[in-house]
């Protein structure tokens, strides 16, 4: 059998060896498809099915989703959002039980004070010191045999120490 390889004709030799050779070769070709098929399957950890079931279930409620995922030096910050002019900081925690508590007390101070400086840096890269700042928590109680989780949106769940200079 002979396959033909950028235009040239040679005989399969060992089989790792061709498949190696196919994958650097023959690009969106079956074993990039093969590969990509395996990916999709998985099934998404539970961090991120929580996050993106939030932006959704934020979204039916009238907010923007601007950002997901924001990183700075200080921290990640799961969503960002706006509602009518107030930029919204979302925490997302869920959990497949209460069993170690509820999800949104998981947010302690350190992690409020991450929080609010990976905010600040956000505020100010893009420019939105103006505007007001609101901080939520979603707690999201999704078990393993249920189809959608259980939302606990807590609004305004905390507010942002006076040390820095977050407040304008």
């Amino acid at each position: 059998m002979f396959r033909l390889f950028l235009g040239f004709a040679r005989l399969p030799q060992d089989p790792l060896a061709e498949y190696a050779y196919a994958t650097r070769t023959e690009i969106g070709r079956k074993p990039v498809k093969a590969w990509l098929r395996w990916l999709r399957r998985r099934p998404l950890p539970l961090g991120l099915r929580g996050e993106r079931y939030a932006a959704k279930w934020l979204r039916k409620r009238s907010y923007k989703i601007v950002a997901g995922g924001a990183r700075s030096r200080y921290g990640e910050i799961d969503l960002v959002a706006v509602d009518d002019e107030t930029v919204v900081f979302v925490e997302v925690k869920t959990r497949q039980s209460d069993a170690m508590g509820d999800p949104a007390e998981a947010v302690d101070a350190t992690k409020q004070r991450h929080i609010v400086r990976s905010a600040l840096a956000f505020m100010k890269e893009h420019h939105l010191l103006e505007h007001q700042a609101r901080f939520d928590v979603m707690a999201l109680l999704w078990p393993e045999d249920a189809k959608w989780p259980a939302v606990k949106h807590v609004k305004n769940a905390f507010e942002p120490e006076d040390r820095g200079q977050f407040f304008v």
